[in-house]
């Protein structure tokens, strides 16, 4: 089972971060708050792409190194924890984006956030 839901969940972060380069990174944007940037030398459109390239990172490492499973599963949790601020973000700003277009479903969404924490952790013990 820990197999089959690392396996998807590799898939899904090698979808996700393919959308963050190609077809979604407006919506991605609205997910990156404004003070992330502010003293980057970068703008929200390159904070998309890095974590896109990030995100497919992820996913191929949970594909191709089994044996590093346990590291990259605790950085991919990591990784769900730091951009978690992006998501409250874009629920307190009330910036529509991946068709949460109310505060109701934008608030709703942060709790799925906890899910994928959890997981990133699980499939890869």
């Amino acid at each position: 089972m820990r197999t089959l839901a690392r396996t998807v969940l590799a898939t899904a972060m090698i979808f996700a971060g393919l959308s963050h380069l190609l077809w979604a990174r407006k919506d991605f944007r609205a997910q990156v708050p404004d003070w992330a940037v502010e003293d980057l030398p970068l703008d929200k459109d390159a904070v998309v792409l890095i974590s896109g390239v990030v995100e497919m990172g992820f996913g191929a490492a949970l594909l191709a190194l089994p044996r590093e499973r346990r590291r990259i599963g605790a950085l991919l949790a990591a990784f769900f924890v730091a951009i978690f601020p992006g998501n409250v973000d874009q629920w307190r700003a009330r910036r529509s984006a991946f068709g949460l277009d109310t505060d109701q479903k934008r608030f709703a969404r942060l709790f799925f956030q906890p899910v994928l924490v959890t997981w990133a952790w699980w499939s890869t013990r």
